[in-house]
Formats: structure tokens, sequence, C-alpha cells
């Protein structure tokens, strides 16, 4: 992708430019272009390429206005600055101090293949884009502390994620088959949730997405839990945490999820007072019309603050954040399994299995690149005899790509790390026989640095921390067992069936 920047820009100083301050600023714009312009470039980059100032520049009493352009090489407005330390040292001499920048206009243009399904960022930074014949050009709005912060570097970037991100959508090498358990016996061929309503192990909840489970539903999940906790947990050594649900802003920044997780996030604001005058007459309203009166209740909420527990395992780094690790404590093995998870599935929502609320057992572990490998392999081994022998389950797993790695570029940067290409996630999938299709209901994810360097946590030898982490999904095993195990528990394997004990039905409906 070829990148060039156009920037106008107006430097205001605190007198009228004499003749003499006239003509040294000439002298130092040559010497920029010559010079100044050209530190750290590559050689052999062709000039073009580099920043430079261009055309005739402008004296309008104190202001001086000047045009750079630049390709991908000392930016412009990375040039502009190069430049205003530069003019301001000279032009001491003559009494002139620079007091402000005005910008006038900012162009970027980026040409090349552009893939169908991109979309031009929406942003108040770009006052209009116009997009043909492979040739994008922004038209920005841009103030000197934006370029001061290198917004204009970010909408470049930006835009070249979006283009990856187009591209990489339509690749199929991100799944690859690993292991196929092949058929086994089967005693269902209906979707189990509609089962479990009609038997009344558990019911829809007021809320999209959720479900109220009854005893039947949770002596299975106990099962689950117990299963988890023999064979998983307790044989690699997890020690039990507790994890906030309420997540800031602070902690998704640092892990990434900033970056996307905006349409599937429950938000979460806080009133702006707990005065009870100030909400009394809301309560009013409710008592004399039965409703809730939403519309005034936006208008007296702050935020949002942040959201729900999204993914489970980023509130845990907090705990280590900015820390430097031990050696001999590493490496780090926990889990939490202390309440809901959130997402806003829009119209994904099916049955148990695909939800807005779940619960969920998180896995998490952290240490060297080495030992954060080998507890990945700790933990498939076990899935695998669980999955096959406990549970009897027609099941696969695929290794994948998740776009956020390829995004960060955590997938083309192992060659030297030793580590054999292993940062990515293993997803297990059952198959639903109701469906002919396979669910996705467990998975072990190798994040690399991703994390610790995110939240600034370090490793005393100064070796790399990695991290891990696995989902274990409540709803998603009840699932993927029930669709092929069925709801009498006389047809579940010996373990499951001795863990569950007969269903109880407590409730009779008249």
């Amino acid at each position: 992708m070829q990148v060039r920047f156009r920037l106008e820009a107006g430097l205001r100083f605190s007198s009228p430019f004499t003749p003499e301050a006239e003509q040294a600023t000439l002298a130092l714009i040559d010497e920029a272009n010559r010079l100044l312009f050209m530190k750290g470039v590559p050689k052999g980059v062709d000039p073009s390429e580099v920043g430079r100032i261009t055309g005739i520049p402008q004296f309008r009493e104190n202001i001086l206005d000047l045009t750079f352009e630049s390709g991908p090489y000392t930016r412009a407005h990375d040039a502009l600055f190069r430049f205003r330390k530069q003019i301001a040292l000279t032009l001491g001499r003559y009494r002139l101090g620079i007091r402000d920048i005005d910008i006038g206009s900012y162009a970027v243009t980026m040409t090349g293949e552009f893939p169908s399904g991109f979309r031009v960022p929406r942003l108040p930074f770009i006052r209009h884009a116009d997009l043909t014949n492979g040739s994008l050009t922004m038209d920005l709005i841009m103030s000197s502390a934006d370029l001061e912060n290198r917004i204009p570097d970010r909408l470049v970037r930006l835009v070249e994620e979006k283009i990856e991100a187009a591209t990489y959508g339509g690749k199929g090498e991100h799944w690859e088959l690993i292991f196929e358990s092949g058929k086994k016996l089967r005693h269902n061929e209906e979707d189990p949730t509609r089962q479990m309503v009609e038997r009344g192990w558990i019911k829809h909840a007021p809320a999209r997405g959720q479900w109220i489970f009854g005893p039947q539903a949770v002596q299975l999940f106990r099962a689950f839990e117990t299963i988890v906790m023999e064979e998983i947990i307790g044989p690699l050594s997890f020690s039990e945490m507790i994890f906030p649900k309420m997540v800031p802003w602070e902690v998704w920044m640092r892990s990434g999820h900033a970056k996307g997780v905006y349409p599937e996030i429950y938000y979460i604001c806080t009133p702006k007072t707990r005065d009870a005058s100030y909400w009394e007459d809301i309560a009013d309203y409710f008592k004399v019309t039965g409703e809730v009166w939403v519309e005034e209740i936006r208008k007296r909420i702050d935020g949002p603050i942040g959201g729900m527990c999204y993914a489970q395992c980023p509130p845990f780094w907090p705990f280590v954040q900015g820390e430097t690790l031990a050696n001999d404590c590493l490496p780090i093995r926990v889990f939490d399994r202390s309440g809901t998870s959130h997402r806003y599935e829009s119209g994904g929502i099916h049955g148990i299995e695909r939800v807005d609320e779940f619960h969920r057992i998180e896995v998490l572990w952290l240490g060297t690149a080495g030992q954060t490998i080998e507890i990945a392999d700790q933990l498939h081994e076990s899935y695998h005899r669980v999955f096959e022998d406990i549970l009897e389950l027609e099941w696969r797993s695929a290794r994948v790509t998740p776009w956020f790695m390829a995004q960060e570029g955590m997938i083309g940067s192992e060659a030297g790390c030793g580590c054999g290409g292993r940062i990515g996630t293993t997803d297990y999938e059952a198959y639903l026989p109701y469906s002919g299709s396979w669910l996705e209901f467990q998975n072990v994810s190798i994040n690399g640095d991703k994390y610790p360097k995110g939240f600034n946590v370090k490793i005393q030898s100064g070796t790399e921390c990695w991290s891990g982490c696995s989902g274990i999904g409540l709803e998603r095993w009840t699932a993927a067992f029930l669709a092929q195990k069925g709801l009498d528990y006389g047809n579940w394997p010996e373990t499951v069936a001795r863990l569950v004990g007969e269903p109880k039905n407590l409730f009779k409906f008249l």
C-alpha cells in the first residue's frame, strides 16, 4: 500500500517578520529539505518518498504558511515538528518566538488493492473520504495536538488493519483440523434446548438470551464442574481466584478488547447521584403508569464506565499489572468460576448454546513461553481424555487463528521464539445430530505476550512472559452432551449418570 501525505500549516510567531528574518527562514527551509528531513531515512530511498517543504512559503505579517508533502518517510507532520524545533532556535535571534500552529488542511492518500468488504472508517477526524479506482483519499480535520499524538499514523494503520481484516475474513487457512474422534453412540436426534423446555428443566428468563435453569439442568452443570475439578483443575494444580465481573475501560484498553468489543458488550452506567429526591419523579411515574420511565432515566446516568464481563480473563490482569514475577513462583495457574459472562449476541442467539448470559469456568496460566506451551499441552491431553473416555462425545479439534492475534502481528513473528508456531487457539467442536452441524464448545488459547505486554508484567530472569487461557462453558458442554446422549440419564455414560443422580422434579404446575 503506497501512502502520501499533504499538510498545509501556518506557524504563528510573536512578532511580524522582518526582511532579514524572511531571508533566514528561506535559507532554513532549503537546509531542512536537504539535511534535516533526511535524517534517519535509509540510503537509496527515493527523495520523493521523504517529507519536504514544497511550493513557495508565504509570509503574512507574523504568520509563516508552509506546505509539507511526503511519502512514508519523515511524514508530513513529523517534518512540521522537526522544522518547528529548528526554526525556533534560528529565529530567536530576531526576537521571533513561535506562539501556535494552525493546521489548514491535511490529506492522506493510500493507493493499492482494497478488498471487497472494506469500509472507510467513520471518525470525527475524517471530514471527507473518497475511494476510487484503488485510491483512497482522506481529507482530515486535525489540530496540532492531534498531529503530535500521531493521529494520522494511527488512521493509516487502522485502514491497513481493515484491509487485512477483510482479506483475512475470506481465507480458509485459519482453520486446520487436528483430530476427529469418529462416530460415537447417539441417543438423540432432537434439539436438546426444546426438549429441556418441554420437560421443565429450563425456562426463558425475562431478558434476551437468558435462561432460568431448573434443578435437573443444574445437576448436570454441577456434574460437569466436578469432572473439571477432578480431571483437569486438581491434577494440573490450578488455584481458584475470583475475577471482577464489572470491567472498566482501562482493562479493555490494555487487553486490546477496546479495539472492537463495542457491538457485543453490555454497558454499565452509574447514576449521577444517589439523592432520593433526584429520582423521586422517576419512582412516582412508575407508581402512576406501571411503566419504567426509561427515556428520563437515560438523562440521569453517567458513563458508560465500562461493561459486564465479556471475556473472563482480562479482569484478572490488574492483579499482576506492573509487577515483576519471581522465577520460583512460575508457572502461575489459576481459575475463576465466580459468576456469569455476558455478550450481546444480536441475532445469533439460539437455544442454551448461544446466549447473552452464560456460565463459565475460566482457566488461566502464565510463565515463560516454554511453561505456557507445556501447560496448554497438558490441558489438551486432559480434554481429550474427558471428551473421549468420560463424556464419550463425538468431537473434533482444530487449530484456528483468532483475528485479534493476526491483527496484532502475533502469528508471523514467531520464527525466532523457539515456540514452534504455537501462538493461537485450538477449538473443540461437538457434532449436533439434530442439525448436522458442529458446535464449538471448548477452546485452549496460547496468547503469547499479548496480556503480559499490555499490563506490563515481567519475569525476574528477564525472559519474556507469556500466558494462556481456556474457557469451559457449562451451557456449551450441556448442549453438546444432550444433543448426542439425550435427556434420559439411563443412556448417559456411567460417570456422568453417577454424578448427576436421578434428575429432581421439584415443580408441579397445575
